[in-house]
């Protein structure tokens, strides 16, 4: 990866986004952006890596059924505008529900997709995992108990 590569990071707020944060080592290594969802402890990332490489989705929870439908429907116009805006590259995500309309946007147009399973689970897959799973271009674990679940994953270990 070069400097000129554009790599977009989306993930969910929360634990997600604090895994994702633990790859920022990789911005000086691309032209990034970083995409979560939108609540106010995560406006500060504006003024931590600039407002111009920082955008929101709409934050949903699928708690809240009724509301969540229209947050996601949201979120996949969101996440079309974003990819037409900076023109990913490549799609690196520690999920969840937040980053499947953008990976599959994506690997709808060619685009690498790299999906970091998430570290709480250690031996059951996420619902978002299990739709990217087919799609991905890299699909990492942090844990080896997951090779099971997915195996054609690649045990990347813990990214804390």
């Amino acid at each position: 990866m070069d400097k000129s590569t554009r790599v977009l990071f989306i993930s969910s707020t929360g634990g997600h986004l604090t895994e994702l944060l633990q790859l920022s080592v990789l911005f000086d290594h691309c032209d990034y952006r970083i995409i979560t969802e939108n609540n106010k402890s995560n406006l500060s990332l504006k003024e931590r890596y600039g407002s111009d490489r920082v955008a929101f989705v709409p934050y949903g929870s699928k708690s809240q059924p009724l509301t969540y439908v229209f947050h996601f429907s949201a979120n996949i116009i969101k996440s079309i505008y974003y990819f037409r805006k900076w023109k990913p590259e490549v799609i690196i995500t520690t999920g969840t529900h937040t980053a499947v309309p953008m990976c599959k946007i994506a690997h709808h147009f060619g685009k690498k997709v790299i999906w970091i399973e998430t570290f709480a689970n250690a031996t059951t897959p996420t619902m978002a995992g299990k739709m990217i799973y087919p799609i991905a271009d890299l699909f990492i674990v942090q844990w080896e108990s997951m090779l099971k679940v997915y195996p054609n994953a690649v045990y990347g270990g813990w990214i804390f």
